[in-house]
């Protein structure tokens, strides 16, 4: 039983929930910042983390499929689709906690996939929202999606040299 506890405990510290009353005093004494700040104030449960997650998840997920419905109206498609992928990606949080998901997204691995992908999203608000074009919101999606799986792989080993070594030798045709 002490074996299962101690597995359980480990599997807790790896998606970054607390384990034990010592290391929440040890993280009081810790330097204060902001994101520490916030993950202190943001202690939730374990079932309150798993409902918070499957419930961002859901509404993530339901406002991308849902954005099919619009697909035609690429600026009411660019607004439901960029809105289900930030509640998708949030929803990420409530498991690991917000301090953790930042960590990992400015991870030196991932921080070019993760800019590409905030940014993509940021240009397909922008033209969805301000500049009401169908053709360049729907180019801005695309480069969203893009960028979703480019970031989405750099979760996964070796995933993005795989997908680029596959990609080299399809279009490495000679003449």
């Amino acid at each position: 039983m002490d074996k299962m506890n101690h597995a359980f405990e480990k599997m807790k510290m790896m998606v970054g929930m607390e384990i034990e009353e010592e290391q929440r005093a040890s993280e009081e004494e810790s330097s204060l910042s902001f994101m520490d700040d916030l993950n202190r104030d943001c202690a939730l449960t374990t079932k309150q983390r798993f409902y918070g997650f499957a419930i961002c998840l859901s509404a993530g997920l339901t406002c991308t499929l849902l954005s099919m419905l619009v697909f035609f109206n690429p600026v009411k498609f660019g607004i439901t689709f960029t809105l289900g992928n930030l509640m998708a990606l949030g929803s990420t949080a409530f498991l690991i906690g917000p301090q953790r998901q930042v960590t990992m997204m400015l991870d030196p691995a991932r921080i070019y996939a993760t800019a590409l992908y905030l940014a993509s999203i940021v240009i397909a608000l922008f033209c969805a929202l301000y500049v009401r074009n169908k053709l360049l919101t729907l180019l801005a999606i695309i480069l969203e999606f893009s960028g979703l799986i480019w970031y989405s792989l750099s979760y996964i080993p070796f995933a993005r040299t795989m997908v680029s070594k596959v990609f080299m030798t399809c279009f490495d045709t000679e003449f």
